[in-house]
């Protein structure tokens, strides 16, 4: 694999192809941020817990995976940082739910990094 980098892109070759892949570093960066919040075994339950339910405040993540609720909200927050998560508020109340958009992007530059 043939690479090319300059200090905002960096371009890698396909073995015995012609075919190039083009990857900012900021865009890479910013997966590599991602990727690093989902890879957090107590992140991934909560994940798994709002997908499941759909959406659920902070009150309801903490009760059900019975942590602090410092602990959860700080967890939220990292989600909520690499834009896994969405909110919607309800008077005091701030719904989280998986941003599936965000999911399907991550998903399609795993699989091409993958290849």
């Amino acid at each position: 694999m043939a690479v090319k980098s300059n200090k905002d892109v960096l371009m890698l070759t396909r073995p015995n192809t012609n075919e190039a892949i083009k990857l900012e570093y900021a865009t890479l960066k910013k997966a590599v941020l991602t990727l690093r919040a989902i890879n957090h075994p107590l992140r991934k339950e909560i994940m798994e817990l709002i997908e499941e339910k759909k959406q659920m405040t902070v009150t309801e993540i903490y009760i059900k995976l019975r942590l602090e609720q410092s602990v959860a909200s700080q967890h939220l927050a990292i989600l909520r940082r690499a834009d896994l998560l969405t909110t919607e508020r309800d008077g005091k109340f701030i719904y989280y739910s998986i941003n599936a958009k965000r999911m399907e992007e991550i998903a399609a530059l795993v699989e091409k990094l993958a290849q």
